[in-house]
Protein backbone atom coordinates (compact mmCIF):
# COMPACT_ATOMS: atom_id res chain seq x y z
CA UNK A 1 0.00 0.00 0.00
CA UNK A 2 1.24 3.47 -0.80
CA UNK A 3 2.55 5.57 2.01
CA UNK A 4 0.40 8.67 0.60
CA UNK A 5 -2.90 9.19 -1.05
CA UNK A 6 -4.12 12.23 -3.17
CA UNK A 7 -7.98 12.63 -3.32
CA UNK A 8 -10.00 14.26 -5.91
CA UNK A 9 -13.69 14.98 -4.93
CA UNK A 10 -15.79 16.86 -7.62
CA UNK A 11 -19.02 18.63 -5.91
CA UNK A 12 -21.67 16.28 -8.50
CA UNK A 13 -20.84 13.16 -10.31
CA UNK A 14 -19.21 14.20 -13.68
CA UNK A 15 -18.04 12.98 -17.14
CA UNK A 16 -15.33 15.07 -16.56
CA UNK A 17 -13.85 13.09 -13.35
CA UNK A 18 -12.07 10.01 -15.05
CA UNK A 19 -10.14 12.60 -16.95
CA UNK A 20 -9.52 14.85 -14.08
CA UNK A 21 -8.16 11.83 -11.67
CA UNK A 22 -5.77 11.21 -14.66
CA UNK A 23 -4.35 14.50 -14.98
CA UNK A 24 -4.19 14.40 -11.25
CA UNK A 25 -1.99 11.38 -11.48
CA UNK A 26 0.40 12.55 -14.42
CA UNK A 27 0.90 15.58 -12.75
CA UNK A 28 2.60 13.31 -9.88
CA UNK A 29 4.68 11.69 -12.42
CA UNK A 30 6.02 14.38 -13.86
CA UNK A 31 7.58 15.23 -10.38
CA UNK A 32 9.19 11.90 -9.61
CA UNK A 33 5.92 9.97 -8.02
CA UNK A 34 5.37 6.12 -8.46
CA UNK A 35 1.63 6.46 -8.67
CA UNK A 36 -0.88 3.64 -8.44
CA UNK A 37 -3.62 2.78 -10.24
CA UNK A 38 -6.76 5.04 -9.14
CA UNK A 39 -9.51 4.23 -6.82
CA UNK A 40 -13.21 5.28 -7.05
CA UNK A 41 -14.87 6.22 -3.89
CA UNK A 42 -18.22 7.17 -5.34
CA UNK A 43 -18.11 7.04 -9.35
CA UNK A 44 -17.62 10.27 -11.32
CA UNK A 45 -17.68 11.81 -8.10
CA UNK A 46 -14.42 10.92 -5.80
CA UNK A 47 -11.11 8.69 -6.17
CA UNK A 48 -8.18 8.21 -4.71
CA UNK A 49 -4.83 8.26 -6.36
CA UNK A 50 -2.31 6.25 -3.91
CA UNK A 51 1.64 7.16 -4.45
CA UNK A 52 4.58 7.16 -2.85
CA UNK A 53 8.17 9.43 -3.54
CA UNK A 54 6.48 12.57 -3.10
CA UNK A 55 5.55 15.28 -0.64
CA UNK A 56 2.04 15.36 -0.17
CA UNK A 57 2.62 19.46 -0.25
CA UNK A 58 3.81 19.25 -3.40
CA UNK A 59 1.55 16.77 -4.79
CA UNK A 60 -1.22 18.81 -3.33
CA UNK A 61 -0.18 21.91 -5.72
CA UNK A 62 0.59 19.97 -8.65
CA UNK A 63 -2.91 18.47 -8.91
CA UNK A 64 -4.70 21.95 -7.61
CA UNK A 65 -2.37 23.25 -11.17
CA UNK A 66 -3.00 20.82 -13.56
CA UNK A 67 -6.83 20.74 -12.30
CA UNK A 68 -6.94 24.32 -12.70
CA UNK A 69 -5.10 24.16 -16.31
CA UNK A 70 -7.31 21.13 -18.04
CA UNK A 71 -10.15 21.77 -16.48
CA UNK A 72 -11.18 25.12 -15.22
CA UNK A 73 -15.13 24.76 -15.86
CA UNK A 74 -15.16 22.28 -13.01
CA UNK A 75 -14.91 22.79 -9.48
CA UNK A 76 -12.71 20.10 -7.48
CA UNK A 77 -10.98 19.54 -4.20
CA UNK A 78 -8.07 18.27 -3.54
CA UNK A 79 -6.44 16.98 -0.36
CA UNK A 80 -3.29 15.03 -0.28
CA UNK A 81 -2.07 13.05 2.88
CA UNK A 82 -0.69 10.10 4.58
CA UNK A 83 -2.33 6.34 4.46
CA UNK A 84 -1.48 5.63 7.56
CA UNK A 85 -4.69 5.85 10.29
CA UNK A 86 -7.03 7.57 7.72
CA UNK A 87 -9.77 6.84 9.42
CA UNK A 88 -10.22 8.81 12.72
CA UNK A 89 -11.83 8.26 15.54
CA UNK A 90 -12.77 11.88 16.83
CA UNK A 91 -14.37 14.11 15.43
CA UNK A 92 -14.83 17.87 16.54
CA UNK A 93 -16.21 20.35 14.57
CA UNK A 94 -17.34 24.11 14.69
CA UNK A 95 -20.87 25.16 14.46
CA UNK A 96 -21.47 28.48 12.56
CA UNK A 97 -20.40 28.19 8.77
CA UNK A 98 -19.59 24.45 9.13
CA UNK A 99 -22.09 22.32 10.83
CA UNK A 100 -24.57 24.76 10.18
CA UNK A 101 -24.75 27.69 6.95
CA UNK A 102 -25.63 30.42 9.63
CA UNK A 103 -23.99 33.05 12.02
CA UNK A 104 -26.13 33.24 14.94
CA UNK A 105 -25.54 36.45 16.17
CA UNK A 106 -26.15 38.30 12.78
CA UNK A 107 -29.65 36.44 12.83
CA UNK A 108 -30.21 38.00 15.85
CA UNK A 109 -29.37 41.29 14.78
CA UNK A 110 -31.92 41.47 12.53
CA UNK A 111 -34.74 42.61 14.82
CA UNK A 112 -32.60 45.39 15.60
CA UNK A 113 -31.32 46.24 12.11
CA UNK A 114 -27.96 45.57 13.19
CA UNK A 115 -27.28 42.57 10.46
CA UNK A 116 -24.81 44.35 8.27
CA UNK A 117 -22.49 45.70 11.05
CA UNK A 118 -22.88 43.01 13.24
CA UNK A 119 -22.08 40.74 10.08
CA UNK A 120 -18.77 42.86 9.39
CA UNK A 121 -17.59 42.66 12.85
CA UNK A 122 -17.94 38.92 12.70
CA UNK A 123 -16.38 38.51 9.03
CA UNK A 124 -13.40 40.26 10.38
CA UNK A 125 -13.16 38.19 13.20
CA UNK A 126 -13.56 35.37 11.35
CA UNK A 127 -10.38 36.11 8.95
CA UNK A 128 -7.98 37.18 11.78
CA UNK A 129 -8.09 40.69 11.02
CA UNK A 130 -10.06 41.56 15.40
CA UNK A 131 -9.12 39.49 18.07
CA UNK A 132 -12.53 36.85 18.70
CA UNK A 133 -13.28 37.74 22.26
CA UNK A 134 -13.44 41.32 21.46
CA UNK A 135 -15.59 40.77 18.59
CA UNK A 136 -17.93 38.69 20.44
CA UNK A 137 -18.42 40.94 23.32
CA UNK A 138 -18.72 44.15 20.72
CA UNK A 139 -21.23 42.10 19.25
CA UNK A 140 -23.28 40.44 21.81
CA UNK A 141 -23.09 44.27 23.76
CA UNK A 142 -25.29 45.44 20.63
CA UNK A 143 -27.52 43.06 21.58
CA UNK A 144 -28.65 44.41 24.87
CA UNK A 145 -32.52 44.58 25.26
CA UNK A 146 -33.37 42.18 22.85
CA UNK A 147 -36.25 39.68 24.26
CA UNK A 148 -35.51 36.16 25.17
CA UNK A 149 -38.17 34.98 22.35
CA UNK A 150 -35.36 35.98 19.71
CA UNK A 151 -33.43 33.14 20.30
CA UNK A 152 -35.99 30.74 19.34
CA UNK A 153 -37.28 32.68 16.39
CA UNK A 154 -33.36 33.09 14.82
CA UNK A 155 -33.47 29.22 15.64
CA UNK A 156 -36.13 28.89 13.32
CA UNK A 157 -33.74 30.07 10.50
CA UNK A 158 -30.80 27.90 10.99
CA UNK A 159 -29.98 25.78 7.74
CA UNK A 160 -28.08 22.45 8.12
CA UNK A 161 -24.82 22.44 6.23
CA UNK A 162 -25.53 19.86 3.53
CA UNK A 163 -23.59 16.58 4.50
CA UNK A 164 -23.26 17.58 7.88
CA UNK A 165 -25.78 14.89 9.17
CA UNK A 166 -23.99 12.08 7.47
CA UNK A 167 -20.74 12.94 8.41
CA UNK A 168 -21.52 12.60 11.94
CA UNK A 169 -23.88 9.44 11.29
CA UNK A 170 -21.32 7.44 9.22
CA UNK A 171 -18.02 8.28 11.78
CA UNK A 172 -20.43 7.23 14.87
CA UNK A 173 -21.24 4.49 12.68
CA UNK A 174 -17.86 3.24 12.56
CA UNK A 175 -17.02 3.73 16.25
CA UNK A 176 -16.16 7.99 16.02
CA UNK A 177 -16.91 9.86 19.15
CA UNK A 178 -18.21 13.33 17.99
CA UNK A 179 -17.94 16.84 19.68
CA UNK A 180 -19.64 19.90 18.15
CA UNK A 181 -17.65 22.86 19.72
CA UNK A 182 -18.95 26.77 19.27
CA UNK A 183 -17.71 30.48 20.17
CA UNK A 184 -21.39 30.57 19.63
CA UNK A 185 -24.06 30.10 22.34
CA UNK A 186 -24.99 26.47 23.77
CA UNK A 187 -28.81 27.66 23.13
CA UNK A 188 -28.37 26.37 19.52
CA UNK A 189 -25.24 23.96 20.22
CA UNK A 190 -27.73 21.73 22.19
CA UNK A 191 -30.20 21.72 19.62
CA UNK A 192 -27.75 20.91 17.19
CA UNK A 193 -26.35 18.04 19.31
CA UNK A 194 -29.37 16.43 19.25
CA UNK A 195 -30.83 17.00 15.97
CA UNK A 196 -27.66 15.35 14.80
CA UNK A 197 -26.32 13.58 16.95
CA UNK A 198 -23.45 14.59 18.88
CA UNK A 199 -21.75 12.93 21.45
CA UNK A 200 -21.36 15.73 22.79
CA UNK A 201 -21.55 19.81 22.71
CA UNK A 202 -19.63 23.17 24.54
CA UNK A 203 -20.27 26.84 23.81
CA UNK A 204 -20.30 29.96 25.07
CA UNK A 205 -23.74 31.03 27.39
CA UNK A 206 -25.52 34.58 27.25
CA UNK A 207 -26.10 36.46 30.07
CA UNK A 208 -29.76 36.88 30.08
CA UNK A 209 -31.98 39.45 32.78
CA UNK A 210 -35.43 39.60 32.88
CA UNK A 211 -36.48 38.41 29.61
CA UNK A 212 -33.69 40.14 27.94
CA UNK A 213 -30.21 39.96 26.49
CA UNK A 214 -27.98 41.43 29.15
CA UNK A 215 -25.35 42.32 26.51
CA UNK A 216 -22.63 40.05 27.92
CA UNK A 217 -21.28 36.11 27.74
CA UNK A 218 -20.98 34.34 30.91
CA UNK A 219 -17.44 34.05 31.56
CA UNK A 220 -14.97 31.88 30.54
CA UNK A 221 -15.18 32.55 26.75
CA UNK A 222 -14.74 30.01 24.62
CA UNK A 223 -12.64 31.03 22.04
CA UNK A 224 -9.64 29.88 20.13
CA UNK A 225 -7.92 28.35 23.10
CA UNK A 226 -10.69 26.65 24.57
CA UNK A 227 -11.27 24.72 21.15
CA UNK A 228 -7.93 23.43 20.86
CA UNK A 229 -8.03 22.72 24.81
CA UNK A 230 -11.06 20.57 24.33
CA UNK A 231 -9.61 18.37 21.27
CA UNK A 232 -6.25 17.57 23.82
CA UNK A 233 -9.06 16.63 26.42
CA UNK A 234 -11.14 14.59 24.80
CA UNK A 235 -8.51 12.81 22.94
CA UNK A 236 -6.53 12.39 26.26
CA UNK A 237 -9.80 10.97 28.15
CA UNK A 238 -10.17 8.15 24.84
CA UNK A 239 -6.89 7.38 24.93
CA UNK A 240 -6.35 9.06 21.22
CA UNK A 241 -3.21 10.31 19.90
CA UNK A 242 -3.90 13.78 17.95
CA UNK A 243 -3.19 11.98 14.78
CA UNK A 244 -6.41 9.82 15.08
CA UNK A 245 -8.79 13.32 15.17
CA UNK A 246 -10.75 15.25 12.56
CA UNK A 247 -11.56 18.90 13.28
CA UNK A 248 -13.13 21.50 11.12
CA UNK A 249 -13.76 24.89 11.00
CA UNK A 250 -14.17 27.94 9.08
CA UNK A 251 -13.01 30.86 10.91
CA UNK A 252 -9.23 31.83 13.00
CA UNK A 253 -10.96 30.51 16.23
CA UNK A 254 -11.00 27.02 14.55
CA UNK A 255 -6.80 27.61 13.84
CA UNK A 256 -5.82 26.06 16.90
CA UNK A 257 -7.39 23.14 16.38
CA UNK A 258 -7.04 22.64 13.32
CA UNK A 259 -3.78 22.73 12.99
CA UNK A 260 -3.10 20.42 15.87
CA UNK A 261 -5.55 17.42 14.41
CA UNK A 262 -4.13 14.76 12.86
CA UNK A 263 -6.62 15.69 9.89
CA UNK A 264 -7.41 19.17 9.98
CA UNK A 265 -9.84 20.91 7.32
CA UNK A 266 -10.74 24.53 6.64
CA UNK A 267 -14.42 23.93 5.45
CA UNK A 268 -15.29 27.20 2.67
CA UNK A 269 -13.28 28.87 4.80
CA UNK A 270 -11.88 32.85 5.20
CA UNK A 271 -9.08 33.45 3.22
CA UNK A 272 -6.78 33.94 6.47
CA UNK A 273 -7.45 30.21 7.76
CA UNK A 274 -7.46 28.46 4.28
CA UNK A 275 -4.00 29.83 4.21
CA UNK A 276 -3.00 28.03 6.97
CA UNK A 277 -4.79 24.89 7.11
CA UNK A 278 -2.55 21.92 5.65
CA UNK A 279 -6.20 20.16 3.91
CA UNK A 280 -9.07 22.82 2.26
CA UNK A 281 -12.23 22.03 1.13
CA UNK A 282 -13.37 24.71 -0.93
CA UNK A 283 -16.15 23.85 -2.98
CA UNK A 284 -17.66 19.89 -1.93
CA UNK A 285 -19.90 19.18 0.98
CA UNK A 286 -19.25 17.92 4.28
CA UNK A 287 -18.98 14.31 3.00
CA UNK A 288 -16.23 15.19 1.13
CA UNK A 289 -14.62 14.53 4.89
CA UNK A 290 -16.37 10.93 4.85
CA UNK A 291 -13.71 10.51 1.30
CA UNK A 292 -10.54 12.59 2.96
CA UNK A 293 -10.98 9.16 5.53
CA UNK A 294 -11.27 7.08 2.79
CA UNK A 295 -15.20 6.05 3.41
CA UNK A 296 -16.88 5.37 -0.14
CA UNK A 297 -20.27 6.29 -0.92
CA UNK A 298 -21.91 2.70 -0.17
CA UNK A 299 -20.42 3.15 3.65
CA UNK A 300 -22.24 6.27 4.26
CA UNK A 301 -25.63 6.23 7.29
CA UNK A 302 -28.30 8.77 6.40
CA UNK A 303 -29.28 10.72 3.89
CA UNK A 304 -28.26 14.83 4.75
Amino acid sequence: MAATVLTVIATAPSAAMEPAVEAAGEALRRLGAAVERRLWLAPDLAADVPFDDLNPDQADAAARAALAEHFPAVAFDVVAQFSAERRKRLLLADMESTIIANEMLDELADPLGLRDKIADITRRAMNDEIDFVTALTERVSLLKGLPENALEEAGRRIVITPGAATLVATMRAHGAYAALVSGGFRYYSSRIRAALGFDFDIANELAITRGKLAGKVVPPILGRDAKLATLKRIAAERGLPLAATLAVGDGANDLGMIEAAGLGVAYHAKPAVAARARARIERADLTALLYLQGYRAEEFVGGG
